[in-house]
């Protein structure tokens, strides 16, 4: 350790009891929110100039949000439902639709709580007719002689609604959906036989058992066009099985394991250590089976899955015609080859980039996705001399991704650092041993003369020491907390950038975020407000939970900080977030951790009223008596137990009451506060007979109210 001469008994002076850092050391570095503002300042000196384009351009909105999102001239995040397709006046602003569905119903909102998932009928049309008008565009341009009829996977989203607008709006494509187990397989059944187009394809992959099978072989008597695809080759077993029991003949297809696979997360589920399909030899000895069988006429269909998110169109083509030559293949070997289902792998732009660099962007549009898988399979085909076949997609995530938008509240953060020393506090340097106060002035010296490297030395020596001289009882909790404030200060006067600031936000990321938790799979998220003014603090998000997971601090374009505004002065409230592309797999494999439930839903049309929009349906979150209730807890009973303790005329039993049925999450309801506060105060006030009948209606009114809470 460098030393100074240093006199132990000379008095120690409070070099930053009273003063601004800054002056005295170099300018702290910038963070990433700061530097983009820096360099605005740079070119519009008076640096209270910003513009909503400036926002656009520092989210890259433009670039993750196209057709779809955008942020509006009053500085909101918009949408436009019809993609490039909407007109002037039919775009929705999403801070207009958080007033409509969190505000007060006294004054026409519709009083749910937060976190909100807004969800887009139209966007979802857009992307079912944009995706057919794709494949649609490619088979007529390159002369293919067969059609696009594609499925949407219901495991991306089973949402009742979702599932139902994909089938109606799909229905003049003769678009179809696929099932991966007996509960899917049900509401795909049911959802066809109620809304689908007679030529739609049901798709039925995953692990299969004979209940299942048999539900597969009962839709074909339903009128559907039902497709059981072996995953296994013992699959074949259960199939034939089925069928000779009902006196029902299959349409079979076999899901290929491919020797084309992409590198990445997404890729792990491909190649020939893929989780599921048929190797060569598996192939040829399920059509040596069927055709010993005299039911290889039931063939029709190969499968096959390069992985999610393929990052090129390369890729894609080498994948695809590895699949069409195996196609061929079969047709050769006398099956009666029909489709070739080429399975999910469309990708998302997550981020913004269209490169092919991460898990989180793809280097390729959707019509340049569909004209490589034409060319490919029409390529492998024309050389065969087999006819071109019916191309399936499986694409999910593609179509859903864009469709909702997950909305949320930052409701505190912490303080920002402060440059000067508290001078009631300074006093305590005083009292710190000799060998803690020989460090504190080293480290002042090694400030005053600009040597950095020493003085950063020093300020971590005196803090070890002073930390351990605390576990041993010589300084209190004050000493400590004056020497970590001293050294913060140091360390912004020599340079080093404030840490990001921790926003916290009224939602679980184990709920509603789980692939940023499980896969580190990044989101866009920006707020959805205030855009038209500079968004000078760097943050970092951290959710509700007990854990130290619950935390959101990567996010698209590398960053490890997001630029954020204050919050705003007047109260905690109305600071929201958007989470963006969440739409495809985030709802199913959403957990209860600490038991927050899932978020409340709206969903929000395009509309000729003055805002441009109508909610056509909305849905409180589940409430603390539904998510206990998940659990296997009794809520009813549990109500019973509390209130028996409860020792008042019934105000104490309504709050239960209340708390059982609002969402796990918190609320900053002022409205609602105080009509508790004035429930509870006349709850209390009087115990008069009148009170008593009062008491006993509310006790009525709890068990209605408690009978009426559902999962």
């Amino acid at each position: 350790m460098p030393a100074l001469a240093v006199d132990a008994a000379a008095p120690v002076a409070h070099a930053f009891a009273a003063c601004d850092a800054s002056p005295r050391f170099a300018a702290p570095l910038l963070g990433p929110a700061a530097v983009v503002v820096a360099a605005a300042a740079a070119e519009k000196p008076e640096m209270a100039a910003w513009s909503a384009d400036l926002s656009s351009a520092l989210y890259n909105v433009d670039g993750w949000g196209a057709p779809y999102f955008f942020v509006n001239d009053d500085g909101d995040v918009a949408v436009r439902p019809h993609g490039a397709a909407t007109l002037p006046g039919q775009e929705i602003d999403l801070a207009k639709v958080v007033a409509r569905a969190a505000g007060a119903r006294s004054g026409g909102g519709l009083g749910l709580a937060l976190p909100l998932l807004v969800r887009f009928p139209d966007v979802l049309r857009h992307r079912v007719e944009t995706l057919n008008a794709a494949f649609d565009y490619a088979v007529r341009s390159t002369g293919y002689a067969g059609r696009y009829q594609g499925v949407y996977p219901v495991k991306c989203n089973q949402d009742r609604y979702v599932v139902e607008d994909i089938v109606e709006f799909g229905a003049p494509f003769g678009f179809g959906l696929e099932a991966g187990s007996k509960p899917e397989l049900l509401l795909t059944m049911s959802c066809l036989v109620a809304r689908g187009s007679p030529d739609a394809l049901l798709i039925c992959n995953g692990y299969k058992d004979l209940e299942y099978v048999s539900l597969a072989l009962i839709a074909r008597t339903m009128g559907l066009n039902t497709v059981i695809v072996l995953e296994q080759e013992e699959e074949l077993d259960i199939v034939v099985e089925a069928s000779r029991r009902l006196n029902i003949r299959p349409v079979v297809g076999m899901r290929a394991k491919l020797r084309t696979k992409h590198a990445g997360h997404f890729g792990a589920t491909s190649g020939e250590k893929g989780k599921f399909g048929l190797n060569a030899a598996q192939i040829l000895s399920v059509v040596a089976k069927l055709k010993a069988l005299g039911m290889l006429d039931c063939l029709q269909l190969l499968h096959f899955h390069i992985g999610s998110q393929i990052p090129t169109t390369a890729l894609l083509a080498d994948g695809v015609g590895e699949a069409a030559q195996i196609y061929c293949e079969l047709a050769r070997l006398g099956a009666a080859m029909r489709v070739i289902d080429v399975g999910g792998g469309l990708g998302i732009d997550y981020d913004g980039t269209h490169s092919a660099e991460t898990d989180m962007s793809v280097a390729y549009s959707l019509e340049e996705y569909a004209a490589a898988v034409v060319a490919a399979v029409g390529r492998v085909c024309d050389r065969k001399g087999v006819q071109h076949p019916v191309i399936c997609s499986e694409s999910g995530r593609a179509l859903v991704s864009h469709h909702s938008v997950l909305i949320f509240e930052a409701f505190s953060a912490t303080a920002p650092a402060s440059n000067m020393m508290d001078p009631a506090t300074a006093y305590l340097l005083d009292e710190l041993t000799d060998d803690c106060r020989n460090d504190y002035r080293n480290l002042m010296a090694s400030a005053v003369r600009g040597d950095f490297d020493t003085c950063g030395l020093y300020a971590d020596q005196l803090k070890r020491r002073c930390a351990e001289q605390f576990k041993e009882g010589v300084l209190g909790l004050e000493h400590l907390a004056a020497v970590d404030g001293l050294c913060e200060i140091v360390a912004r006067g020599m340079g080093a950038a404030e840490g990001p600031r921790r926003y916290h936000i009224n939602l679980s990321v184990f709920t509603s975020l789980p692939d940023m938790w499980a896969i580190e799979q990044l989101f866009p998220i920006i707020p959805i407000q205030r855009l038209q003014e500079r968004p000078a603090v760097d943050g970092v998000l951290s959710d509700l939970t007990c854990d130290s997971d619950g935390k959101v601090d990567q996010f698209i374009g590398g960053r490890s900080s997001l630029p954020l505004h204050e919050l705003p002065s007047h109260g905690t409230r109305g600071y929201y977030l958007g989470m963006f592309l969440g739409g495809a797999y985030q709802e199913a494999l959403g957990g209860l951790h600490n038991l927050f439930g899932g978020p409340s839903v709206v969903r929000v049309s395009q509309s000729d009223g003055p805002h441009c929009f109508a909610v056509t349906r909305a849905a409180p979150g589940p409430s603390c008596a539904d998510v206990l209730r998940a659990m296997q807890h009794e809520p009813e009973v549990m109500f019973e137990v509390l209130k028996q303790r409860t020792t008042d005329d019934g105000a104490t039993a309504a709050a239960l009451a209340r708390a059982f049925g609002s969402m796990p999450y918190l609320s900053f309801d002022a409205e609602e506060a105080a009509a508790m506060s004035s429930a509870e105060s006349s709850g209390m006030s009087s115990d008069s007979e009148g009170s008593a009948a009062g008491a006993a209606e509310d006790d009525d009114e709890e068990w209605e109210f408690m009978r009426g809470l559902t999962v």
